[in-house]
């Protein structure tokens, strides 16, 4: 005679109650892993701009010590000048150093907005006035966090350095000893702090043009240079 094995099986309770805990642990999972990957997505993008922001200075850094005394003859009054022209909140000036690697003289503009932050036009710097090439150039902005302020470096009759507010290379006919950019966030309250470039310019005379010294700045080339940034 057969006899009838008793078969253990799971209720329908219980496999509610089982199907309940399974839907609440992947609900935690899935919770726990959007806000992993959000803090990823903030730590990237923190990154990603840090970086950026670093690029971006030492390419302004580079391009100042790089700067070059370019001459260009003014069509008007066939006279040379000497292309450098710096403003408190604008500077423009030709450089051995381009941001794309590609050969010859680049024409550089920065330009500061309080809303926008630091803009850049490049253009190239050919044997002429490279102005109308820069203003038809399309602007980008390169530091969308900072406003900046020029301030330029020259040697008086006592040898002594002084920094001023601007700088026009038309009338003295040479460029600053050195170029001073402070960025200042434009939000007070990101946790960005104030930056400060001080480029030394070595080229800052022209082989040929001498500078112009009656009413301007005296300027020595072969000085030292021990900026003071206090005066400012």
């Amino acid at each position: 005679m057969a006899i009838a094995k008793h078969q253990a099986g799971f209720t329908l309770i219980e496999i509610i109650l089982a199907l309940a805990l399974t839907a609440m642990l992947l609900s935690l999972l899935s919770t726990g892993m959007y806000s992993v990957m959000n803090d990823w997505e903030r730590d990237t993008q923190s990154l990603d701009e840090s970086l950026d922001e670093t690029v971006a200075i030492l390419q302004i850094e580079r391009a100042l010590q790089g700067a070059f005394a370019h001459s260009y003859r003014d069509m008007e009054n066939l006279a040379r000048y000497v292309y450098f022209e710096g403003e408190r909140e604008t500077l423009t000036w030709v450089s051995t150093v381009s941001p794309q690697r590609s050969g010859g003289l680049m024409a550089w503009f920065l330009d500061s907005n309080n809303e926008e932050g630091v803009s850049l036009r490049l253009a190239a710097a050919a044997s002429d006035n490279p102005s109308q090439r820069l203003e038809n150039a399309e602007p980008r902005i390169l530091l969308p966090n900072y406003t900046a302020t020029f301030a330029y470096l020259y040697e008086e009759l006592d040898f002594s350095k002084q920094w001023r507010d601007d700088w026009r290379a038309t009338e003295t006919m040479t460029l600053p000893l050195a170029v001073h950019v402070r960025l200042t966030p434009i939000d007070a309250d990101s946790g960005r702090e104030e930056l400060d470039i001080i480029a030394r310019i070595r080229a800052n005379t022209h082989r040929s043009l001498r500078p112009a010294f009656g009413g301007n700045p005296s300027l020595t080339s072969g000085s030292s240079l021990s900026p003071q940034i206090g005066g400012q």
